[in-house]
């Protein structure tokens, strides 16, 4: 009897469920004392309201297992950066610190894989929703990434400017005195949704 209740609770259906209770969890333990809680705040906006967006449609519209897998990862790793923020995550600091870099690369990181975790989910919705596949469909989701990067890089300029936060603008903001921060910010996420598109490329020759 116990068995088949945990059969049941782990069958793909629940899946989605289970992944957003352990996220949940995660994102609440979390939130309990971060580094910075005004650079908490300001990177929990949007991730309140993808989760609570990805809530409200769950019945209206499904991704795959795969895809919430891949939201999962990129929520946990974004989570990770508001705790530490992005500019002083522990592990990238040793990083820098051990190979001489000139920055801790934790934003450069998750950028690039917001472009190749965030393009297969973004390619489902337009196959499923809208029935635009292949080449078409695939060059709408990339540039649909693009458009999601470009769009955050401007919101998070303008939260900065808003709140007139030192804290704001030096963990939020983060470009580590690299005026270039947010171009290759854009820029690394449009090379992550590029390679899964050349993924799918690859994929679709394997099966011809």
């Amino acid at each position: 009897m116990k068995k088949r209740v945990v059969m049941s609770l782990f069958n793909k259906k629940n899946y989605p469920k289970i992944l957003l209770f352990l996220f949940l969890v995660f994102w609440v333990f979390i939130a309990i004392s971060p580094w910075y809680r005004e650079a908490w705040v300001a990177e929990n906006i949007l991730t309140v309201f993808f989760v609570g967006l990805l809530i409200f449609t769950y019945n209206k519209f499904r991704f795959s297992n795969l895809s919430y897998t891949l939201f999962f990862t990129i929520l946990f790793l974004h989570t990770i950066g508001s705790y530490y923020t992005y500019t002083e995550m522990p592990l990238f600091d040793l990083l820098r610190d051990s190979f001489g870099l000139a920055r801790n690369h934790y934003d450069r990181v998750v950028h690039f894989l917001f472009g190749i975790l965030f393009f297969i989910p973004t390619y489902e919705f337009i196959s499923k929703k809208f029935r635009v596949k292949g080449f078409w469909g695939l060059f709408l989701s990339f540039l649909i990434i693009i458009a999601l990067k470009g769009t955050y890089e401007v919101f998070e300029y303008l939260y900065v400017i808003l709140t007139k936060s030192e804290i704001i603008g030096q963990h939020y903001l983060g470009m580590q005195d690299d005026e270039w921060d947010t171009q290759k910010d854009i820029a690394l996420g449009m090379l992550g949704s590029a390679m899964a598109w050349v993924g799918f490329w690859i994929k679709d020759l394997w099966k011809k």
